[in-house]
């Protein structure tokens, strides 16, 4: 049986690879790389400076890359779909704290860049309230959101006079990311974990 193809803005979900179905209950490859960002997070907070922040946030971001690119061929743990996406917002709220503590952005510019995980955040809390925890696949906007972000951090650590440019464009694209999530939520939902 094929695999339905993602609708139009959409990311393919993960699915086993070619070898069959994977053991889901253990760890994967992909939630290895997805767990790593974790304590990158703090070494973002803790290093001593924005070289080395940089060389963090590369190595963040390609983690982030790779491990859905694994998650899609080979496949991830029951709760790798769960265990992205925290490990995403953890990063970028350490590393948008450090943006905050500078200055260099109001709080409201950097409440704007991290606005779609916010409202994010509070939607997977009220699931898990109701006792139906879901997910919703990935879309487009939602990594356009991701791309601006680490554009933004880059632009942080570069001391680029695009910071704030790139902070308004990805908070705009943030609330396009939100309106899209919840246009597809009553139609896309899935249980977490299956």
């Amino acid at each position: 049986m094929m695999a339905p193809k993602p609708a139009e803005n959409e990311v393919s979900e993960a699915s086993p690879g070619p070898g069959g179905e994977q053991d889901r209950s253990a760890l994967s490859l992909a939630d290895i790389l997805t767990v790593s960002r974790l304590p990158m997070a703090l070494a973002f907070v803790l290093a001593p400076s924005n070289v080395v922040r940089l060389a963090i946030l590369a190595a963040a971001a390609a983690t982030d890359l790779l491990d859905g690119f694994i998650a899609r061929r080979i496949g991830s743990s029951r709760f790798g779909s769960f265990l992205d996406p925290v490990a995403d917002k953890l990063f970028m709220v350490c590393a948008f704290g450090i943006v905050l503590v500078s200055g260099r952005l109001a709080p409201f510019e950097v409440l704007a860049v991290l606005l779609r995980d916010v409202v994010a955040t509070i939607a997977f809390a009220a699931t898990l309230i109701s006792r139906r925890p879901a997910a919703i696949p990935a879309r487009l906007g939602g990594k356009a959101v991701t791309v601006g972000q680490v554009l933004t951090l880059v632009a942080f650590l570069l001391e680029s006079p695009y910071l704030r440019p790139l902070a308004w464009a990805t908070g705009a694209v943030g609330l396009y990311a939100i309106w899209d999530y919840q246009h597809v939520a009553a139609t896309r939902r899935r249980t977490v974990g299956r």
